[in-house]
């Protein structure tokens, strides 16, 4: 199929790569070069970069809906775009009888807005995955089309499971692209009593209490990987927490309370700190933090706010 691609980030990645072998990709579309890294230097996006080492057309508007974007875009005469995790709303123009699907990285109607991964892990989710909808005006309530499930491992982080959830997309864009080709796409439409947003996370929310089930607290500090983190005070010192593992231990400490063997008292249950990123330097285990300095049992982790 003729395809024009519309995207940013690295979510749409597996996807792009599986296209380009698959169908002609006519363009692709991506946001402008933005500062990036501690020099603030212009960078382009992860699709851009890759799609430019392939040689295939790009173009980085800062509006994707003014008339020249529309028509260079329409142009091209696709037989269908590809959205994903682009940055930029679609207008009426630029889709008007054109097929345009998007990848969502949540299991629609659950968790529609630009952090579905984070959300569901902080909510304690058993299962995520995707879904390949039809563009509406609306945020992600289109007609959906295919969706593909996967478990939310306890151990993994919002990073990780960003991974996992991003080579989902070629098998399940695929079947959608396939459907149109063949003339059998049948899709169903979102049940709007089950749909629950979800917000783009901020720098405020980056908080952890320990005064709840450790199931709980471990879902939200993974949830938040890598960013925008929880950070907390142990022993005077500043430090995020970047993997735990939650156990069912029942202990006596107030919530907060470094134990004995390293974990960190919740309610109930226990917390086992397995990785953290002292401010200023480079991740590493627990035990090699805590073997360097001084932190006797008792001490109180704190959240910063």
């Amino acid at each position: 199929m003729r395809l024009v691609f519309l995207g940013s980030g690295s979510f749409g990645l597996p996807t792009l790569r599986a296209l380009a072998s698959e169908h002609e990709v006519l363009l692709v579309v991506s946001q402008p070069d933005r500062p990036a890294g501690r020099s603030r230097r212009l960078t382009a996006t992860p699709i851009a970069q890759w799609a430019q080492a392939q040689g295939l057309p790009v173009r980085r508007p800062e509006d994707v809906n003014t008339p020249d974007s529309v028509t260079e875009i329409r142009g091209t005469r696709p037989d269908a775009l590809v959205v994903i995790a682009f940055g930029q709303k679609l207008g009426s123009s630029l889709l008007e009888d054109l097929p345009a699907f998007n990848l969502h990285a949540s299991l629609l109607p659950a968790y529609r807005g630009a952090a579905p991964i984070n959300r569901a892990m902080i909510d304690g989710c058993d299962e995520t995955g995707v879904s390949v909808i039809a563009l509406a005006q609306r945020m992600d309530a289109g007609v959906v089309y295919a969706r593909r499930t996967i478990p939310i491992d306890p151990g993994a982080t919002a990073g990780v499971l960003h991974d996992q959830l991003a080579e989902l997309g070629p098998e399940s864009m695929s079947s959608v692209l396939t459907a149109l080709a063949e003339g059998r796409l049948e899709g169903t439409v979102q049940d709007e009593q089950a749909a629950c947003p979800a917000p783009k996370l901020s720098r405020a929310e980056a908080t952890v209490e320990f005064d709840a089930p450790a199931h709980r607290v471990r879902a939200r500090i993974h949830g938040l990987t890598p960013w925008p983190g929880c950070d907390v005070t142990l022993g005077g010192n500043r430090l995020r927490l970047l993997r735990v593992r939650d156990r069912a231990d029942a202990v006596g400490a107030p919530p907060g309370t470094l134990l004995e063997d390293g974990a960190i008292a919740c309610a109930p249950g226990t917390l086992e700190l397995l990785e953290v990123q002292p401010q200023g330097k480079k991740p590493m285990t627990f035990e090699a933090y805590r073997n360097g300095r001084s932190i006797p049992p008792g001490t109180l982790a704190e959240s910063i706010s």
